[in-house]
């Protein structure tokens, strides 16, 4: 991950949110019928539902922790909820997707109020099956103490895209 054209290091994901990291495994992440790039935009109304999470591999032995969250929280100019936790999911098999793991934080669909917020997901591997607990709240969670707490070491993969507010929901408003 030295690379400096990597869009997690462009983006400030790395930074923000993770260190430097070298990915070790597929992260395929679709809502609906759109696949997640790494910058891609997405409108909170077609994010409201939980995307469907491919995981690579191909051994049932292998168990992975994806976290979801916003580190733009409540708006890029004042992260101070920074980082948002949107979803947490843990056991899940190599090979499978999220819906095979437990769910520990259940999916909040993204609605940004100010700004473009960066929505970030990151696969750890495991050490092997484990109990996680949810944390108490989700604002200010910190997933390099999270991963560090559950000795889950860097990230195998991390995918972010973003999200800011529909037009005609507010804001400005033109009157003829």
């Amino acid at each position: 991950m030295e690379n400096n054209s990597d869009p997690l290091i462009v983006s400030r994901v790395v930074r923000d949110v993770l260190d430097p990291f070298t990915r070790k495994i597929s992260l395929r992440v679709v809502y609906g019928s759109k696949v997640v790039t790494n910058g891609r935009e997405f409108k909170p109304s077609e994010v409201v539902n939980q995307p469907r999470v491919e995981i690579g591999g191909n051994d049932l032995r292998n168990f992975y922790t994806l976290v979801m969250v916003d580190p733009d929280a409540p708006s890029p100019s004042n992260p101070n909820l920074r980082e948002y936790l949107h979803w947490l999911v843990t056991d899940i098999p190599g090979g499978t997707a999220a819906s095979f793991g437990q769910e520990k934080t259940c999916y909040e669909s993204p609605y940004p109020r100010a700004g473009i917020h960066r929505f970030v997901l990151v696969l750890f591997q495991q050490l092997g099956r484990q109990t996680v607990y949810a944390p108490d709240w989700r604002q200010n969670f910190n997933t390099r103490d999270f991963a560090e707490h559950y000795n889950l070491g860097s990230p195998v993969a991390a995918i972010y895209f973003n999200c800011q507010r529909e037009s005609g929901s507010g804001g400005r408003r033109m009157y003829a």
